[in-house]
């Protein structure tokens, strides 16, 4: 508890530092200003020093406070890249829709981080049931760091079907057309997806990691795919020639996320190029997309909206 308490002040002190930062640099003042009056109205109610009515016993709680410092360290650890190092200079952190997408990461992308995390805990009974026992021997005789990526492996050839169905199967698309819909990539905007299609993805691949890993490895894959994936979505320029053959770089991604005819339904995978390359999806050229988003369909602007709308009756246009 002490420890969530230094964050949270550290958090609090942040954005205020923060907001002086910006105010002193950026001509347009608002946001620095709001950042900053939160913060403080943040202190005069309290701040880190609350008092919890009770204390919580016997497991986990979960409040505003992780929600808060989840964004604030995903920030923390991707914008200074994007604004170091950026594929599209003129994009800027507060790009058009960016609002929306801090929507979508906490009422959707956050929850089910949690989710999963928290699947966790009966998964471990689970497993007693839905375990291969010769396959969890022979998997546990092996190094971590081989069952770990064995793991992702498995992962992404899971998260690969589910995704190719996703785009193919008109009803899922749907869902799936939210997550394409974003015109401009960024760190934040991988969280601009559907609870449908975040619900589908993670019970795809956990449900096989069940089979035959151990808790500590699909913890361990849990954390991996929610930096990795963030990092994919990345505005973040420089690339790795030696390093792209064997794992997803954001310009691949960026490649899956155009709206350019040669690029869509294209490199399905998220974490091995070579996955594509098995089942015909792969496609990299050496320069960036010039257009992204949806190609020839429009979907509804606001959050509200866009949950509701793909329950209802909607064609796909080609």
């Amino acid at each position: 508890m002490h420890t969530m308490r230094v964050l949270i002040q550290c958090l609090i002190v942040g954005a205020i530092l923060f907001g002086i930062i910006s105010s002193i640099k950026r001509k347009k003042k608002i946001l620095a200003l709001t950042g900053m009056l939160l913060a403080i109205a943040a202190t005069a109610l309290g701040g880190s020093s609350v008092p919890i009515n009770e204390t919580p016993h016997g497991g986990l709680a979960i409040g505003l406070d992780w929600f808060l410092l989840d964004l604030f360290l995903m920030a923390l650890i991707y914008v200074p890249l994007e604004r170091l190092w950026p594929q599209y200079p003129k994009q800027g952190t507060f790009r058009n829709e960016w609002t929306l997408d801090v929507v979508y990461f906490m009422s959707t992308h956050l929850p089910l981080q949690i989710l999963s995390f928290l699947v966790l805990l009966p998964a471990t009974q689970a497993t007693k049931y839905l375990g291969v026992p010769v396959l969890q021997e022979l998997i546990a005789r092996v190094p971590w760091f081989l069952q770990f990526f064995l793991a992702i492996v498995v992962a992404d050839l899971a998260e690969y079907f589910i995704h190719l169905a996703l785009h193919k199967v008109p009803f899922l698309w749907r869902f799936h057309a939210v997550h394409h819909s974003s015109k401009a990539l960024d760190w934040i905007a991988g969280s601009r997806s559907h609870f449908v299609d975040d619900t589908l993805v993670r019970g795809f691949i956990l449900v096989p990691l069940m089979f035959g890993f151990s808790q500590s490895i699909i913890l361990a894959y849990l954390i991996f795919v929610t930096l990795h994936a963030t990092w994919t979505h990345c505005n973040f320029g420089p690339n790795a020639r030696w390093l792209e053959k064997f794992l997803v770089m954001p310009r691949y991604h960026h490649w899956h996320h155009t709206s350019q005819k040669e690029g869509i339904d294209k490199n399905f995978a998220i974490h091995f190029p070579w996955i594509d390359k098995l089942f015909g999806t792969y496609y990299y050229p050496d320069v960036w997309p010039e257009r992204y988003g949806l190609d020839g369909q429009e979907i509804a602007r606001a959050f509200f909206w866009q949950t509701i709308e793909p329950f209802t009756k909607r064609k796909r246009t080609p």
